[in-house]
């Protein structure tokens, strides 16, 4: 099969979702189809260093100071380019959508042109995301609703709406099949009808001919995963418990509530900061505030590989976002590196199924310091006397990019009949 993937940004740029879908194409080449991805050129020195045949690289133009993230505006110009250069590719089976905004409004009107199959995977949670991000999120959101039915000139006999929900509702409107990368995610697309050719109101998973979401979890590369597991060491080193919390330094990962919870909890641990982000400058202030700097190491940005070496050689991973993750992938690397959890989104929780500490019982309660500082304490004791809970190792196999991509292919196949 040859799959042409759309993206809001180049899969060369930071982001989950990119590092994702890098992985998803070299699977499926390596399974013997073509993979060709459209997404915005990128700019600045680093976009000169970029040089594969299977990008389509849109006219675009820098939306960040950093110049790292492109807008390619949906038009009916950027549409004859896109045609254009597809046109000397092969012929095109399926169109893979993994993009909430430009990304997803020219590659819906791509597939529309050329009557091609279409699956969505719904990455993210737009509605807290721009909530977390943007200045007036409600009127954000109603902007970006009214854009998205004049680019795809949209109709609607039952009205969707304007908030987040609504702007994925009418995108899986218009798609054959839509993924989500774990099962509570796609719980909560179901629950406000965002389901092929669904609507508010769509039946929910169960019910007789109910169209649903598949789940399809983001994976980890088989290769690098089986050398990180060849490389670590089967005899804990002597010291105390060990912390790993990475991510974007953004409100929504909650990386200060953590910082406080660690003063609170009076653990004797270590902890090491690995990404960057907004709110570096803060997270540092906070740590000197509270005389932390001996146990909170802040490593920066880290090459994957040496991320996953680092989380194989803690005795925990802390996760302190709640109802932003889709998947929570950083979670189920550590369980397929054999390192536990301390997991603050009980969505997440049940999902791992095994090997954490959770927070607690429900959003609201695991939002508060003392709960996370109560968690913090408890794994740090365990792990400490020696008794840490243990991971279940049936993660792992589920967990391989191999096994995602065989999943992913089944969708493929089955909407393209």
């Amino acid at each position: 099969m040859h799959i042409v993937m759309f993206g809001d940004q180049h899969l060369e740029s930071l982001g989950g979702a990119q590092v994702s879908m890098r992985l998803q194409r070299r699977f499926l080449e390596k399974a013997g189809h073509t993979v060709t991805v459209v997404a915005p050129a990128m700019h600045g020195a680093r976009a000169r260093l970029v040089v594969d045949g299977a990008y389509v690289d849109m006219p675009s133009v820098p939306i960040t100071p950093d110049r790292e993230y492109s807008l390619t505006w949906p038009s009916r110009r950027n549409d004859r380019w896109v045609d254009a250069a597809l046109a000397r590719r092969p012929a095109v089976d399926v169109v893979h959508i993994q993009a909430d905004f430009w990304g997803a409004f020219i590659g819906h009107r791509f597939a529309a042109r050329h009557q091609l199959p279409v699956v969505h995977t719904m990455h993210n949670r737009v509605d807290v995301g721009i909530e977390a991000t943007a200045p007036f999120p409600a009127l954000v959101l109603r902007a970006l609703n009214v854009w998205q039915r004049r680019v795809l000139r949209l109709t609607e006999p039952k009205p969707q709406g304007h908030d987040g929900w609504a702007l994925l509702r009418r995108f899986a409107l218009h798609s054959d099949a839509v993924t989500a990368p774990s099962a509570h995610f796609a719980e909560r697309l179901e629950a406000h009808g965002v389901v092929p050719g669904g609507s508010v109101g769509a039946p929910r998973r169960g019910a007789l001919n109910a169209p649903h979401v598949d789940v399809v979890w983001n994976g980890i590369d088989d290769e690098m995963l089986a050398d990180v597991l060849a490389e670590a060491s089967t005899v804990r080193e002597s010291g105390r418990p060990r912390f790993v919390w990475l991510g974007r330094m953004s409100p929504e990962k909650r990386l200060l509530p953590f910082l406080t919870a660690l003063a609170a909890s009076g653990a004797d641990a270590e902890v090491e900061i690995i990404g960057g982000g907004a709110e570096r400058r803060a997270a540092e202030r906070l740590v000197a505030k509270h005389g932390l700097e001996d146990a909170v190491a802040f490593c920066g940005k880290l090459p994957y590989a040496q991320v996953l070496r680092r989380i194989a050689a803690a005795d925990a991973v802390v996760q302190t976002s709640i109802g932003f993750e889709t998947q929570g992938m950083t979670v189920f690397e550590a369980a397929s590196l054999g390192t536990p959890a301390i997991v603050c989104d009980p969505d997440i929780a049940r999902e791992l199924g095994s090997g954490y500490w959770a927070v607690a019982e429900t959003a609201r309660a695991a939002r508060t310091v003392s709960a996370l500082a109560g968690a913090l304490r408890v794994a740090a004791a365990e792990i400490a006397a020696g008794t840490p809970v243990k991971v279940d190792p049936g993660v792992r196999a589920k967990f391989r990019q191999s096994s995602r991509t065989a999943a992913m292919v089944e969708v493929y196949e089955r909407v393209t009949g």
